[in-house]
């Protein structure tokens, strides 16, 4: 089975990630929406890169309009809407889709590895996944679950 760092993305800016550099990282991907009832969850995903970011932790935004079309904005528009509103000062990367035939390979793998209740698919905006810096361990959190409740789960793979 491939492994996260088997994968790249785009950022927002349309320059290239290949997480084959993000080895030995704690990574936290989220499908993001600047439009939802969950849009505020920015600021404590901020606060979670400010505070574990020098300890090895990742945060990648990965923006999603396929849930009530909560993400209209450019890549750059998005961007501007993070940083302005939210301080947001970790990486933003290319509007994806996380669902369906064209669902980004990094959302095929994650819903693969992680799967949800009752389906894999992704059921909302702010989805996340935390992966271990090994790369083996990915737990999957709801979109209901606040940024701070991962908290302890980050200690504990920062410490591995």
């Amino acid at each position: 089975m491939a492994k996260i760092y088997d994968f790249k993305a785009l950022k927002s800016n349309g320059s290239e990630l290949n997480f084959k550099d993000l080895e030995n990282k704690v990574i936290l991907i989220v499908n993001t929406a600047s439009k939802c009832g969950f849009t505020p969850q920015y600021a404590g995903l901020e606060e979670l890169n400010k505070k574990y970011n020098y300890k090895g932790l990742v945060v990648l935004g990965f923006p999603c309009n396929q849930f009530a079309n909560q993400e209209p904005g450019s890549d750059s528009e998005i961007t501007i809407f993070c940083q302005m509103n939210y301080g947001v000062t970790f990486q933003i990367m290319k509007k994806i889709e996380v669902n369906g035939e064209n669902a980004h390979p990094v959302y095929k793998y994650l819903k693969e590895a992680a799967g949800g209740f009752l389906s894999n698919e992704i059921k909302w905006n702010f989805t996340k996944f935390l992966i271990s810096r090994d790369g083996n361990t990915i737990k999957r959190y709801a979109p209901t679950t606040k940024p701070e409740k991962l908290e302890d789960d980050i200690v504990a793979m920062l410490a591995q």
